[in-house]
């Protein structure tokens, strides 16, 4: 009776694990559990790359519309400051971006082959700002505006490959130069 019984707990083991091999009720369960979490980080490092791109666009922008106060005189005939050049920016990106996060250099050169725009990005993924100032030059001046925007990145395991300063942030850079209309005539 031992040996029959056996045998039958055998045959039984053997029809469970048939009908489960068998079984397909929870197979696109198992499947979307073992795609769901890959395609969820590619689809929201996608995502954080197009607003990454896109802060790019507005920034741009905003430097463009605000460079011009100073190209044609505007900011200094009407005593703009640093803080002043900034909240123009700031009013243009703030649908976007923090403005907090914001660094503005504003400087003049002597010819166009002289312009600097060296990443202000040091070694250790700090930004220098050592250098930066606020000089938004005479009529005529050939002028450099710089204004630099530290992203923090969400996605964790793709920060490496778009970040490129220290805790895990991304440095969108605008830059424009051009020499100042003559408005002091």
């Amino acid at each position: 009776m031992t040996r029959a019984s056996d045998m039958t707990s055998t045959n039984r083991s053997a029809s469970r694990i048939a009908r489960f091999a068998r079984a397909r009720s929870g197979a696109t369960a198992v499947e979307f559990a073992m795609i769901g979490a890959p395609f969820f980080m590619l689809l929201f490092a996608m995502i954080e790359i197009a607003a990454v791109f896109f802060t790019g666009t507005v920034l741009e922008n905003a430097v463009l519309e605000s460079a011009r106060k100073i190209r044609t005189g505007e900011a200094q005939t009407g005593g703009m400051s640093q803080a002043g050049f900034r909240q123009e920016v700031c009013a243009l990106i703030e649908a976007v971006a923090n403005c907090d996060n914001l660094e503005i250099d504003v400087q003049v050169f002597e010819d166009f082959d002289n312009v600097d725009q060296s990443s202000p990005i040091q070694e250790d993924g700090t930004i220098d700002t050592d250098d930066f100032g606020w000089e938004p030059g005479d009529a005529g001046d050939i002028v450099l505006v710089r204004v630099f925007y530290r992203w923090s990145l969400m996605t964790p395991n793709f920060g490496g490959a778009l970040s490129n300063m220290e805790h895990n942030q991304r440095l969108i850079t605008s830059a424009t130069v051009f020499r100042n209309e003559p408005f002091d005539d």
